[in-house]
């Protein structure tokens, strides 16, 4: 649990809101984020990178929420898209398109004319027939695209397989040892100018010496380039710090910097880094409340009203995340299957959790602000959750309910 959740006289808040309060206002399932929480991840970010010219580009994935796009780049934060829409999300948010990265390895034509058209800082490239599309692309705009290549380290980071991108079995980024052809054929490009180099190995990262050996990796390349006189202006060196959700021990932030600036040192290049989870992922709670507490021959289950649609990342990944009742109670304690109304044997918040809860009773599912909502679905009919910001004492809606007319409303009936 972070500081700024925490228990006060048995009730569980969010600063300075009872988290009860909220669930009773707003009802359930219901996400809440905490805007003080969301403020100090993103400060610590850039003290931790301050001794060097730098740009830190929020993962727009992880949740892409227009308040909390809004709030990172009021201060300052550049943005990591991967798609048209992610762009969209960005702009509409007050965001600079000077500063926004564009990853993804299936970039349209529709949507590199958009980036191109709003002026963003970078494509991040990640195959050669992508390079050869935006190079046409950019041309018939009249245009120059800047980019970085996408570099596959082979790298191991050690993570759930479903969220490690920079081994060479992987979809994403070219292949190390064919990322110099590449570059030179992109400096042959008339419409193309080379401005950098990326990487990025994976999610959930919880040491530092994956990305140190995919640094030591990329910068064997840039000193090749740099050779043959392609100079580049910056380092992308992704994202991935891990957060915990339950007993897995991540680098701070500033120990995370710290090794990546001791690996960069007396290099000139810009850095670039993408963080997604480490900023928002702890920063959010999912409130569900219990429906039904059913007591089987094997197993108990806390049917709740959350479920795979709301909070998919147990069912995908069979991740952990802790569940804490807003209010301690001394009642008897069970253990408990918890468990949505879906339709999937696979729709499970949690499993074998020890909690002293009643029927009715509300409860927090906590590191839920990374991959929640923006993976979130209406599979089964089910409208997505409503989201709430706590500012101190106050909360804001930043995101209304949504109603089941409004997810058939652009269906059409045949006569």
């Amino acid at each position: 649990m972070t500081p700024y959740f925490n228990y006060q006289q048995d009730y569980l808040f969010v600063e300075d809101v009872s988290l009860k309060d909220i669930a009773e206002r707003f009802g359930t399932p219901c996400y809440v984020y905490s805007r003080a929480a969301l403020t100090d991840g993103y400060r610590q970010f850039a003290e931790a990178f301050r001794s060097r010219e730098h740009l830190i580009c929020y993962a727009v994935k992880a949740n892409s929420s227009l308040a909390i796009l809004n709030l990172f780049a009021k201060l300052g934060a550049g943005f990591d898209i991967v798609s048209g829409g992610e762009l969209q999300r960005v702009l509409a948010a007050g965001g600079s398109a000077n500063k926004v990265v564009f990853s993804g390895v299936g970039k349209s034509e529709a949507e590199m004319r958009a980036a191109l058209e709003a002026g963003i800082l970078c494509f991040n490239v990640e195959s050669a027939p992508e390079l050869d599309r935006l190079n046409a692309v950019a041309g018939s705009m009249g245009k120059v695209a800047p980019i970085s290549l996408r570099v596959n380290p082979d790298v191991d980071a050690k993570t759930h397989p479903y969220i490690s991108t920079g081994l060479k079995q992987n979809k994403f980024g070219v292949a190390y040892t064919e990322a110099l052809a590449i570059y030179r054929k992109a400096a042959g490009m008339a419409h193309i100018k080379i401005t950098g180099m990326d990487c990025h190995i994976g999610s959930q990262l919880t040491e530092t010496s994956p990305f140190i050996a995919a640094a030591e990796k990329v910068l064997v390349l840039v000193d090749k380039l740099a050779v043959e006189g392609v100079v580049l202006e910056h380092l992308d060196l992704g994202g991935g710090l891990g957060i915990r959700y339950d007993d897995e021990t991540p680098p701070s932030i500033s120990e995370y910097a710290k090794a990546l600036l001791t690996a960069l040192h007396g290099r000139s290049e810009k850095l670039i880094v993408e963080p997604g989870r480490v900023l928002v992922g702890n920063a959010g709670v999912l409130l569900t409340r219990i429906e039904y507490l059913k007591h089987g021959e094997e197993k108990n289950f806390a049917i709740v009203d959350a479920a795979m649609n709301d909070l998919m990342r147990p069912a995908l990944y069979d991740a952990y995340h802790a569940i804490l009742p807003l209010q301690k109670k001394f009642v008897t304690s069970h253990s408990y299957e918890v468990v949505g109304p879906i339709c999937e044997t696979g729709d499970f918040i949690g499993r074998g959790r020890e909690m002293p809860v009643e029927q009715g009773d509300v409860l927090a599912v906590m590191s839920a602000g990374a991959y929640g909502m923006s993976m979130s679905s209406n599979y089964n009919t089910r409208p997505r959750a409503a989201e709430v910001m706590v500012d101190h004492a106050q909360t804001h809606v930043i995101r209304e309910r949504e109603k089941v007319s409004q997810l058939f409303a652009a269906e059409k009936i045949l006569s």
